[in-house]
């Protein structure tokens, strides 16, 4: 018998214990602290360890409630990020794929995972009114985006074979994700070909000087290989005019991605509030956000299978499909970057078909409107003030501070807040910064959020700012 192998019965009881730790841990989520009590030489003290040369067997698994302990909660309260909360359907069908550990690269390296991935893609495309769209499955919207992006400088200034051209030109919003610059580098077209156009008083990407910069740098010989348009930015959830967008773009022959890795999925409950995103090139998702699937599960979408070939078709014979079949010949890594892929695919279907999409219609739903709930309650709070809340589930505020405090001590007070907030453990906020304004953020993409949660933000934001003004006048 191989060192490494466990016999059935071994593997049961090592399931059933990790599965009766995690419905306990499910059971008390919801009354622990959302930030664990934990310093960074504790955890050291924990986790870091001479590599064992001799395993311990079942012991191993001892400090698992350790990991726990030093975890931090998905909990109704965790508001940071764009980070969604694990549905627990979702995470069982992680063990399974484990278990098959299928390499979903093509059809003859996982039939079944093929198969459902394709399914899960099409269902995607669907629920967000983009039925004639296909895609696969990523480790989340960065690397959705970088494909997008690659697809786009194929399609407009291909570069696969001889390098980039300096003359092609990117055009994004200035509260555009930190991974459109990080593609625009990667993908050696250069940051300093990134156009950054000012947004509206909403953030939103101001459509008229998007239109007289690509017409200036036409004029100047450059090409306008992309526009890139957010459906939820990070900061706030504005969603830019996608539709005038993506008008655009196109007259002036430029490639139209979206970057919907926060948005996008909430066109399934809201479809109204997208109206355009059917006219992009590509669209980014992010399941792992607002389809609340355990990480990672990441989408590129596209329209255009031969543009996804043209960008990624590369390959060695010993990877040649030897089918002729059109399903059981197709291959991912013909339109991928990737060739080894996790089945990611199985929870998503697992989740969907276990809740029904009207389920995670109403979630989205009651995220939306907690986050009206919670703008609401910092509007009627005198010592609050709101600094932004786009059209999903972003809330930015701060506190305002004694009358005449300048911005540099408001950003100061702020920040202090914000860790004082994280240290109290009730609540998790984020943080953004608006025209330079250090700002507290509340980001609502967890199904167990409720009232109640919502509801406790504006108190613990208030005892944490009472809580740095007491240490600064003892100081």
């Amino acid at each position: 018998m191989n060192p490494l192998e466990i016999s059935s019965s071994q593997f049961l009881h090592l399931a059933e214990r990790v599965a009766q730790l995690a419905a306990g841990y499910l059971d008390q989520v919801d009354s622990m602290p959302v930030a664990p009590a934990i310093t960074g030489e504790r955890s050291l003290h924990l986790f870091d360890a001479i590599l064992p040369e001799r395993g311990i067997g079942e012991a191993a698994f001892d400090d698992l409630p350790e990991v726990l302990r030093a975890s931090r909660t998905p909990n109704g309260r965790f508001f940071g990020y764009v980070l969604g909360s694990g549905e627990p359907v979702a995470a069982t069908a992680d063990l399974v794929a484990s278990v098959l550990n299928q390499n979903v690269t093509a059809w003859r390296s996982g039939p079944a995972a093929v198969t459902i991935e394709k399914t899960v893609v099409d269902w995607l495309s669907q629920a967000i009114g983009c039925p004639e769209f296909r895609g696969y499955l990523t480790g989340g919207g960065s690397a959705a985006n970088l494909m997008g992006m690659a697809m786009a400088r194929e399609a407009i200034a291909p570069a696969n074979e001889r390098g980039v051209t300096t003359r092609a030109l990117v055009y994004a919003s200035q509260e555009v994700h930190m991974s459109i610059p990080k593609s625009v580098a990667l993908l050696g077209i250069g940051r300093d070909n990134l156009r950054l156009i000012p947004t509206d008083s909403s953030l939103r990407m101001d459509t008229a000087e998007l239109e007289r910069r690509i017409a200036k740098d036409k004029a100047a010989g450059r090409i306008p290989l992309a526009v890139v348009a957010s459906a939820g930015t990070v900061n706030t959830g504005a969603i830019d005019p996608l539709a005038t967008i993506a008008e655009i773009a196109h007259r002036h022959g430029a490639w139209f991605h979206i970057d919907g890795a926060y948005g996008a999925l909430a066109a399934i409950a809201e479809r109204s509030r997208f109206n355009g995103m059917e006219l992009a090139d590509s669209i980014s998702l992010d399941p792992h956000k607002w389809l609340y699937q355990p990480l990672d599960c990441g989408c590129l979408l596209y329209r255009s299978s031969e543009a996804a070939q043209k960008a990624f078709s590369h390959s060695g014979d010993y990877t040649r499909a030897l089918s002729v079949d059109p399903i059981e010949g197709f291959t991912f890594f013909e339109e991928s970057l990737e060739l080894s892929r996790r089945f990611r695919a199985l929870k998503l279907w697992l989740s969907i078909r276990y809740h029904g999409l009207a389920a995670f219609r109403e979630s989205i739903r009651k995220d939306l409107a907690h986050a009206l709930r919670l703008a609401n309650a910092i509007e009627h709070e005198p010592l609050l003030e709101l600094m932004g809340i786009g059209e999903l589930s972003a809330v930015c505020f701060r506190y305002r501070g004694a009358s005449g405090t300048s911005e540099t001590v408001l950003n100061q007070l702020n920040t202090l807040i914000l860790q004082r907030t994280q240290k109290r453990g009730r609540v998790y906020l984020s943080n953004a910064t608006l025209a330079g304004k250090f700002c507290l953020r509340a980001c609502i993409v967890n199904h167990r959020t409720k009232d109640a949660d919502v509801d406790a933000v504006v108190p613990e934001a208030l005892a944490a700012a009472t809580e740095v003004t007491i240490s600064q006048n003892a100081g």
